[in-house]
């Protein structure tokens, strides 16, 4: 599975695709900062009732 920091490159990609897949996500919800992918998971995690698991399998998938 593709860690979070190996997508910082691709993240505005991944973000896009993101907020196309799941319409309620904001810029502020996907806000990927250095030590702070952390927070980012946890907030998707809240948002779309999914656990930090899935989040990251999702994310790899894109």
């Amino acid at each position: 599975m593709k860690k979070l920091t190996k997508l910082k490159g691709n993240w505005d990609e991944t973000k896009v695709k993101l907020k196309q897949k799941f319409a309620m996500l904001t810029d502020s919800d996907l806000l990927l900062t250095e030590g702070k992918q952390n927070e980012m998971l946890i907030r998707l995690q809240i948002r779309l009732g999914k656990t930090k698991e899935e989040i990251q399998k999702l994310i790899s998938q894109l």
